[in-house]
């Protein structure tokens, strides 16, 4: 999988994906580059974002599950300040 991949999950999901454990993370807005080691699952609780990658743009929000895969290159744009929690892996 070469893409990012954004699910709208249920409470359900969330508690069974554990994402209380996961680390925290927050930004101001402000943009910047960033690449991917390793595979990252990330839960945005607030805030609003544009990726933009070699295929595209994505905008992520609150409430969004989102997955990036191991490789990826892209510029975060942070629109408003971002407050999520993720897991690498």
């Amino acid at each position: 999988m070469s893409q990012i991949v954004i699910k709208q999950p249920t409470e359900g999901e969330l508690k069974k994906l554990e994402i209380d454990n996961w680390s925290p993370w927050s930004c101001e807005p402000s943009t910047f580059n960033w690449h991917y080691d390793t595979d990252e699952t990330a839960y945005v609780f607030e805030g609003r974002v544009k990726v933009k990658t070699a295929g595209g743009e994505v905008e992520i929000k609150a409430g969004d599950l989102v997955f990036f895969p191991k490789g990826l290159s892209c510029t975060w744009q942070v629109l408003e300040r971002i407050n999520k929690v993720y897991r690498m892996g």
